[in-house]
């Protein structure tokens, strides 16, 4: 069952367009994830589909008549009330009656029920995060909207939201997410890779991945930053990207390279290579490609 259906939404700020007539549906019960870094149009698509700002032309369209809850890229909520004076206020500031036994349920599910009575200001970052979640749902929405709402949390944090996230799924929740967090997209029912207010990929992350022909060679190298420069001089590839401690070398279909090339170039420039291998596209592979 299709829950909303985005058509060819167009936002201008003045003489800059944010978004390029982006369009997508949303399933029932799936988590949805835009991904792209800083500008490509995330949060003005969100802020649009939770009627917080207006397109220039296109449409949002719902097929459900329930409410949406909306969790905004910065902690928006009271720093000088406790945890459950929060949500008590967003239960009365939507109306409803008799909400303890809701509001308990959410609190203990969520993991924040030992804090109920520490103030928002005392909370982690990971924790504000949690409470803005709780919050975002205490009226039972029938889709909840989060705008990059990991951004600047730790890894573990960002593990264990997701995880509630996803149990929160299981129990029939609807979820549009953006982020900019490539290695969070691989967990999402579905994507679409936002760059410059254009989609320029959409479907699960198998789907994308395999949507790009080609081989990825990973080195592990003892310098990357001269590996990446030695094989860019070299024209091994016109993709070479650093990854942590590693480099991705994106090769066309049909290339003459092998791992044992790309290892004797750089041990010829004096570098110790520890690793040279082919390795699955990951998401940011395909996005690197594909926005250049």
């Amino acid at each position: 069952m299709t829950l909303l259906t985005v058509e060819d939404l167009v936002k201008d700020y003045g003489s800059v367009r944010a978004l390029h007539g982006v369009g997508f549906a949303l399933k029932a019960g799936e988590v949805f994830g835009l991904v792209g870094p800083d500008g490509a149009g995330k949060t003005s698509l969100i802020r649009i589909v939770a009627g917080l700002l207006k397109a220039s032309s296109g449409a949002v369209r719902r097929s459900f008549t329930g409410t949406v809850g909306y969790i905004a890229q910065r902690f928006a909520l009271y720093r000088d009330l406790s945890v459950e004076e929060n949500v008590n206020f967003f239960a009365n500031v939507y109306g409803l009656r008799n909400y303890g036994a809701r509001r308990d349920a959410l609190l203990e599910q969520i993991g924040l029920a030992p804090f109920r009575k520490r103030l928002a200001e005392q909370l982690s970052g990971g924790m504000k995060q949690k409470l803005a979640l709780c919050c975002s749902l205490i009226h039972e929405p029938g889709l909840l909207l989060m705008d990059e709402p990991t951004t600047g949390v730790d890894p573990v944090s960002r593990r264990e939201f997701w995880s509630i996230v996803f149990r929160l799924q299981r129990q029939g929740l609807t979820v549009l997410s953006s982020t900019p967090y490539m290695d969070e997209a691989e967990q999402f029912d579905r994507i679409a890779l936002l760059h410059e207010g254009r989609i320029l990929r959409l479907g699960t992350a198998d789907e994308i991945k395999a949507s790009v022909p080609g081989t990825v060679l990973s080195v592990l190298v003892e310098d990357p930053y001269q590996a990446r420069e030695v094989l860019r001089k070299a024209e091994v590839s016109q993709e070479v990207e650093l990854f942590g401690d590693s480099l991705h070398i994106v090769l066309p279909m049909g290339s003459p390279v092998t791992a044992e090339q790309i290892r004797s170039l750089l041990r010829d420039q004096g570098l110790a290579v520890r690793q040279v291998r082919p390795i699955d596209f990951s998401i940011e592979d395909v996005f690197l490609k594909v926005a250049r």
